[in-house]
């Protein structure tokens, strides 16, 4: 099998976003490397980041991990009290409460579009949905619902990059979703996969600058950072390295996956990683 490894260099910015990609064959020594040249000088450190469905687990490590790189939070969730540190990347503070001066948390339901309306009254350069929830809670269409709610106020605001979070399953992944998997889609869990596929069409005609993601099986396991683009059946993979992926989809103006419906897991297919060398930010050995 085929394997293409893209090497994003890192921090990186929608202000400040040069990028340096290096593509390799798995089991040859060929590889290509753009010859876009980055900064020195390149920071994360001006983004605002608006996380739907703060609470949740993956969620959580868009807060916490954005907050750790200097990145302004602005959430909505209907429970900001379970806003914690995530397990995966939280270490020994994992479930200890989660606060910061670049956090602002906003209690609010997504399908309220005042509510929705609170987040873009700060200055929001991208935007991520991970909303969750069983449907005998949130309802049949919460997830279609709340995101074209959270896709107009961002028209009105004139955000253009998101990331959704979805399902491998979802859309046009069915295939790629495990044999155990499919029959809960189409039983148990039909209606959700109803909503998220209503939800993958409305953000695909949105007209925004989208990357959809589908993750395979989520687990709360330490971030590795590696993540593998997938065309063939999804693994597992930490909600660590799903948060990590969709924290570059909004901040990286030449992300590789824009536009697009990328199926992740932590196995086979195409190696997205983030290099946090020095040697990556162009700096000298000592």
């Amino acid at each position: 099998a085929r394997s293409t490894s893209h090497l994003l260099t890192a921090p990186l910015s929608m202000k400040n976003h040069s990028v340096l990609l290096a593509v390799t064959l798995l089991g040859s020594t060929n590889a290509f490397v753009s010859p876009q040249a980055r900064s020195t000088s390149t920071t994360a450190l001006d983004a605002t980041i608006a996380v739907f469905g703060a609470s949740g687990l993956t969620a959580q490590e868009c807060v916490y991990q954005g907050l750790k790189e200097g990145d302004k939070i602005v959430g909505l969730t209907r429970n900001p009290s379970k806003v914690v540190i995530p397990k995966g990347s939280g270490g020994a503070d994992a479930d200890k409460s989660l606060s910061d001066p670049n956090l602002t948390m906003i209690g609010g339901d997504v399908t309220n579009p005042a509510d929705v309306a609170k987040v873009f009254e700060n200055d929001i350069d991208g935007v991520i949905v991970a909303l969750g929830g069983k449907t005998s809670d949130v309802g049949d269409s919460m997830l279609t619902d709340g995101t074209k709610n959270i896709m107009a106020a961002m028209k009105e605001n004139n955000v253009k990059r998101m990331a959704v979070v979805t399902s491998i399953g979802a859309g046009d992944s069915k295939d790629q979703a495990p044999f155990a998997f499919k029959m809960l889609m189409m039983t148990v869990m039909k209606k959700i996969f109803t909503d998220k596929n209503n939800q993958e069409a409305a953000v695909k005609a949105s007209g925004l600058e989208y990357c959809i993601v589908r993750p395979g099986g989520l687990t709360v396991e330490p971030p590795t950072g590696v993540i593998n683009v997938i065309e063939g059946e999804a693994g597992s993979i930490p909600r660590a390295d799903v948060a990590q992926f969709c924290l570059e989809a909004v901040k990286d103006a030449d992300f590789p996956y824009v536009g697009k419906t990328p199926c992740i897991s932590s196995v086979g297919g195409t190696s997205w990683v983030k290099d946090r060398s020095g040697a990556a930010r162009g700096e000298m050995p000592k």
